[in-house]
């Protein structure tokens, strides 16, 4: 498996988890060990008992990590500041069992910033699974609206999954085609 990191862990704390790739959330109890195999754009991967879970950086103080604090933006923003922002924010949702972004991995198809008039904005953003039916799809959208909807002046966020047209091994960045072999 790429990005294996093998960090023993010791769970500080009970912490809300989501098995990897069914998608399915549930609570690891204080106490469980394993390791931390991929820790990239704040998330966590874990290898406990057999299984991997993925662990959201707003919990990270349970593996013992510190969160990660929300994006820094300019005075007085423009819409093109906030969507070069989510962009950035976008590059670190990362896919739990590849150490590959979503915008590497070529998944966000649209991205659409409007000024709401009060120095407020509304994000639309249309991504894409390398897989339909990937138990980790509405994971991964869940990522990208957290990620985006901490970003200040950013009041509305919505993330649609669609699957027109369809992905392929094409739509990865160079960078991403070599990490994973592809190239």
């Amino acid at each position: 498996m790429f990005g294996h990191t093998n960090e023993p862990v010791t769970l500080s704390r009970d912490v809300r988890a989501i098995v990897i790739p069914a998608g399915e959330e549930l609570l690891l109890r204080e106490g469980t060990s394993g390791f931390i195999t991929q820790a990239l754009g704040g998330s966590f991967t874990i290898y406990l008992d057999g299984n991997l879970f993925r662990i959201a950086g707003a919990d990270a103080d349970a593996l013992g990590k510190e969160p990660v604090p929300p994006p820094d933006v300019p005075d007085d923003p423009t819409d093109a500041d906030i969507e070069a922002v989510i962009w950035e924010q976008l590059s670190t949702c990362y896919d739990p069992e590849i150490p590959v972004n979503i915008v590497d991995l070529g998944l966000i198809y649209r991205c659409n910033v409007k000024s709401l008039g009060n120095g407020q904005r509304s994000v639309d953003v249309d991504m894409t699974l390398t897989a339909p039916g990937c138990g980790m799809g509405e994971i991964l959208v869940q990522d990208a609206q957290e990620k985006i909807g901490v970003i200040p002046t950013v009041a509305d966020v919505r993330v649609q999954l669609v699957f027109d047209p369809p992905w392929h091994q094409g739509m990865m960045s160079e960078e991403a085609r070599l990490q994973t072999g592809l190239m």
